[in-house]
């Protein structure tokens, strides 16, 4: 990483930061730094794209916080040209931090900064290295999750780790209250991480590739929900693609999300996807393995909404017997 005076001391409120990140997570460590009163020089942020239902081209939230803290921003495509790597020499870092970037990093970016670049990855390094760390260590039933402040190097979240943090994953946690826990582990951490650095007494622990897992990117037909699966793997899925892109299943031809649920052990001899019972607050659906307590889901069209609510307005529209479609199932079918 270049051989930059890395052993010059300051107070951590002199490091010049440069923040690289993208989605709120990212923006939200933006501002951690920031109300700690370090020095954040400038921003990177990818380029505004569409985004919500209108498909309106807006800035990201990290660029939405660096302009409302009079923080420059800088967007480039890539760091492939000489312009854009001198544009961030010149601005003489100490360190770049990346949260949820989006962009790999090539050598002659980490070589800039004197103290490197840090990333804030959230997971246990090295389980989950790659895009969706919390999602999939959900879906894959973990009990531990976690945050990584890593030394970034060339490979895709493979660097030594500064510092890391934990917490447990509940049978009721899903991808959004584990991500706001993470949130704040991540928050606090980096900003531990930046007083060892600054202070001259980080020690940075190789990852053991042996125990590495990848995080590939979550594909929608991943959230299709197969009732031949255990209870338990499926209340995973709804838990790790809510609220991203909710578990679903069909029913009298039209897709059905489920947003909250609860496995059962107790199994049943019906055929999976049959509704075993139905009460004023949840239906019983059978699985190849124990059956699923759903209470809240969300029709064609319609805003999420509890069972008790779409029973009050269409109190036969479940009935016992009746059968939820597996997706694979459905698109057979079509």
């Amino acid at each position: 990483m270049g051989p930059h005076s890395r052993s010059t001391l300051m107070p951590v409120n002199d490091l010049r930061i440069i923040f690289a990140g993208t989605p709120d997570f990212a923006a939200s460590h933006l501002i951690s730094l920031i109300q700690r009163g370090l020095s954040v020089v400038s921003t990177y942020s990818q380029p505004d794209r569409p985004r919500g239902r209108g498909k309106l081209t807006l800035p990201s939230p990290v660029k939405e916080a660096a302009l409302a803290n009079n923080i420059p921003v800088f967007q480039p495509v890539a760091f492939d040209s000489d312009h854009v790597l001198n544009e961030l020499a010149t601005q003489k870092p100490d360190i770049m931090i990346v949260v949820a970037y989006g962009l790999l990093l090539p050598q002659s970016v980490l070589d800039i900064p004197r103290l490197g670049c840090i990333n804030v990855h959230a997971s246990l390094l090295p389980r989950w290295r790659g895009a969706a760390p919390i999602e999939r260590a959900i879906l894959a039933g973990d009990k531990l999750s976690g945050v990584s402040i890593m030394q970034m190097n060339r490979g895709l979240d493979t660097g030594p780790v500064l510092a890391s943090a934990s917490t447990p994953i509940a049978i009721t946690d899903n991808s959004s209250t584990l991500t706001d826990r993470l949130l704040q582990l991540g928050c606090n951490t980096l900003f531990n991480v930046l007083l060892q650095l600054a202070a001259g007494t980080a020690s940075p622990a190789i990852q053991d590739d042996r125990l590495a897992t990848y995080a590939r990117k979550l594909r929608k037909e991943e959230a299709g929900i197969n009732w031949d699966n255990s209870a338990l793997y499926i209340q995973q899925q709804v838990n790790a693609f809510y609220p991203r892109s909710p578990a679903y299943c069909f029913y009298q031809g039209q897709r059905l999300r489920i947003i909250s649920s609860t496995a059962n052990h107790e199994s049943s001899t019906a055929i999976a996807g049959t509704i075993l019972s139905v009460s004023a607050v949840a239906i019983l659906v059978s699985c190849g393995h124990g059956s699923l307590s759903v209470s809240v889901l969300q029709l064609e069209g319609k805003l999420p909404m509890a069972l008790t609510s779409l029973l009050n307005g269409h109190p036969d529209f479940f009935r016992v017997g009746q059968l939820l479609t597996s997706a694979h199932d459905h698109v057979q079918s079509n």
